[in-house]
């Protein structure tokens, strides 16, 4: 019996190195996709908002197991900190809306004031570190409650 499974162990290996060589030798395994070198990362764009093509023109440094963990780390917190700024900017664009057309229009003009003043391009120079800018002094304070979202 234990002749047997030495026999089945020994065949198997067997097979198996010649099924290898077979593959290299014919070029039957295309391998992996070619990857850009390292040093060849593209950021996301750190002097303008976020667009789909920007996520998807995304590369990173490639190393030995993957991908820099800083440099993903990096783009992760960039995408999460424009998707809450724009998540935001809608909740005072919907706010402004609903002061329009219940007729308020001072609260509606200083959400106005508000937004634009938050969409004003920043005078000091960009860097690839992000950092939130605080809101103009002279701006409102608006707390908006999020209306619940229905179950389907």
């Amino acid at each position: 019996m234990g002749q047997l499974l030495l026999f089945i162990v020994v065949a198997l290996v067997v097979a198996t190195i010649v099924f290898g060589v077979t593959v290299l030798l014919s070029g039957g395994d295309p391998g992996l996709t070619p990857v850009e070198p390292d040093g060849r990362a593209i950021p996301l764009p750190g002097d303008r908002p976020l667009g789909e093509d920007d996520i998807s023109r995304t590369r990173f440094d490639t190393v030995l197991r993957g991908y820099r963990m800083a440099q993903v780390d990096q783009a992760l917190q960039r995408a999460a900190y424009d998707i809450g700024y724009k998540g935001e900017l809608i909740g005072v664009l919907e706010a402004e809306v609903t002061a329009l057309r219940e007729g308020r229009l001072e609260e509606a003009d200083a959400l106005r004031r508000a937004r634009e003043a938050a969409l004003a391009p920043s005078t000091a120079p960009q860097s690839d570190a992000l950092v939130p800018v605080p809101p103009a002094p002279d701006a409102p304070v608006i707390e908006i409650e999020p209306e619940p979202v229905e179950k389907r």
